[in-house]
């Protein structure tokens, strides 16, 4: 690793920039929920000897160069500057500590961390909750990289839990029968794939309009998950979390023949359409869109630090994302007593947005609109698109084995992401055999337990009719 620290200054990537511009200030947020009580004597150690020698960014603040360009440039870093050890009331209900961490999440979602210093902190939570004996958060600059590079580096600092000399395996991203399918299209005559191809032209041009349009004129209608309000990405947010059982996930997977991604996609937008229903009757047929963030490498899992840090790569470090609109079905009755329609209706959509090249071409617009205006037009660009939506939705894949941190077995892994102006954030991370589906929603405008209760609900009722099907 050691010739990666060769290099004092680093250029920054374009949405390196634009995730640290004066429009907007994002961060990702990394929580691991420790089963053993935490024993910090060893945090410092960690920091120094495993944590900052994972890439040189978490030694490097952001400045700009002579020549008037961002870049990286490397600073000594004091470990107790950047670990923070709360202290919470003491209290031997564990409902008060859920509450108490509750808010302090809530606190440090929305601080800034100093410019003059490299853009990470680590929170250590002593106290025991309902799932676990302590939390660790990591607290790390959307600038410094991608969901996908952050959780490479925080798994890189993870063991297997059974037998740490092994390495963490993730769940497989190719398809049952992909293979096949491949090999039965190459068969097939230029003319038979004609008809895909022109329609795979068409789709891509359509969604590629239809999300210029959204970051500069289209607007999502008011409605209980999108305000309307101007700067919402400085009000206020909470955290809730439901977690799923995979095995339940892949049994409506298997009744419905479709994908996983169908099947959480559908119970998001039914439990989305469900609260707006609950909160106001008529909102549940409004014009309502979900920003889909994506992860654009063509790769079928993690690769190491190392090879994230190596240019030829095809899981290069960094900020390598796009995203996808998706119109949120509408709620018709026939919906309400049939809700496994709008599995049906994400598996349509995914599938139709599969056929789009529209992420590329996003891409491509944003890289040619950074060359011509510069980061912050281009950041603002981002911004107009999310404010214009109603919900931004990610996920991450976790391993299917059980971690240890420093011998600290992990009960639970989620994440979310902050500094950008949506309302409802929903962020999906699979871990053993759970998925852990986080939504961060604003206070004050979001009922918290009642979004909670409608996104639970609609995997109740989904599950129940695919299982009567």
């Amino acid at each position: 690793m050691e010739s990666f620290y060769e290099e004092v200054e680093q250029p920054v990537s374009p949405p390196g920039q634009y995730f640290n511009s004066s429009v907007i200030c994002s961060y990702v947020f990394g929580f691991l929920e420790i089963a053993v009580p935490i024993d910090d004597s060893q945090a410092i150690t960690l920091i120094k000897d495993v944590f900052l020698p994972i890439n040189p960014r978490f030694s490097s603040i952001m400045v700009t160069s002579k020549d008037g360009k961002k870049i990286w440039k490397r600073v000594e870093v004091k470990p107790e500057e950047h670990l923070k050890f709360p202290k919470f009331p003491e209290n031997p209900s564990i409902e008060f500590y859920d509450q108490y961490l509750s808010d302090y999440v809530s606190m440090i979602l929305n601080e800034k961390t100093p410019q003059n210093k490299p853009l990470w902190e680590i929170h250590v939570i002593k106290y025991p909750t309902t799932n676990g004996k302590g939390t660790i958060i990591f607290k790390l600059h959307h600038a410094l990289g991608d969901g996908y590079s952050l959780m490479g580096a925080l798994l890189s600092c993870l063991q297997r839990a059974d037998d740490p000399s092994l390495p963490l395996s993730f769940p497989s991203k190719t398809p049952a029968g992909k293979a096949s399918e491949s090999s039965g299209n190459e068969k097939k005559c230029m003319l038979k794939r004609l008809p895909s191809i022109v329609s795979s032209f068409f789709y891509s041009l359509s969604d590629s309009g239809w999300s210029i349009m959204k970051a500069r004129i289209l607007k999502d209608d008011k409605t209980p998950i999108r305000s309307g309000f101007e700067a919402c990405e400085l009000k206020p947010f909470t955290l809730s979390n439901i977690s799923l059982s995979l095995d339940d996930i892949k049994g409506i997977k298997s009744k419905l023949g479709v994908t996983i991604n169908d099947v959480v996609t559908g119970m998001i937008f039914y439990g989305l359409r469900l609260y707006m229903q609950e909160m106001k009757k008529k909102s549940k047929r409004a014009e309502s869109t979900a920003v889909v963030m994506l992860n654009t490498r063509n790769i079928g899992g993690y690769r190491s630090v190392k090879e994230m840090l190596n240019p030829d790569s095809k899981g290069i470090w960094g900020n390598q994302i796009s995203f996808l609109q998706v119109s949120i079905p509408k709620l018709s009755e026939g919906r309400i007593s049939n809700p496994i329609e709008f599995v049906r209706e994400a598996h349509k959509l995914i599938k139709r947005k599969r056929r789009s090249f529209s992420v590329y071409v996003i891409g491509f617009i944003l890289s040619f609109e950074m060359k011509l205006r510069g980061p912050e037009a281009v950041a603002k660009n981002i911004y107009n698109t999310l404010e214009n939506s109603s919900v931004v939705v990610s996920n991450l894949m976790g391993p299917v084995e059980k971690m240890a941190l420093a011998n600290h077995p992990v009960n639970g892994l989620y994440f979310t992401m902050t500094g950008l102006p949506e309302n409802v954030n929903i962020t999906i991370m699979s871990y053993v055999n759970t998925l852990r589906i986080t939504m961060r929603t604003m206070k004050g405008f979001i009922d918290e337990q009642k979004f909670k209760n409608c996104m639970e609900k609609a995997f109740e009722v989904i599950f129940k009719a695919a299982m009567e099907t």
